[in-house]
């Protein structure tokens, strides 16, 4: 795969989030999903790539793979 837009990011990072917060959300401590997305989109690309916590073990190419749209 190609290098990731930060739009497609974005979409990962979000849709991965909303996913985790279906069982494990905490709304004395988490963010809503629709806060996180505006989180997401102030962030530079290089933080949002850092965010998606992969490595050479789980791929960006994985990430984006199981979160993408």
């Amino acid at each position: 795969m190609t290098k990731p837009t930060k739009e497609q990011l974005i979409e990962a990072l979000y849709n991965e989030y909303a996913y985790l917060c279906h069982d494990d959300f905490n709304p004395d401590e988490d963010a809503t999903p629709e806060e996180y997305l505006e989180m997401l989109k102030e962030m530079s690309y290089d933080e949002l790539v850092y965010e998606t916590q992969t490595d050479e073990e789980y791929s960006i190419d994985d990430f984006i793979e199981t979160y993408g749209g």
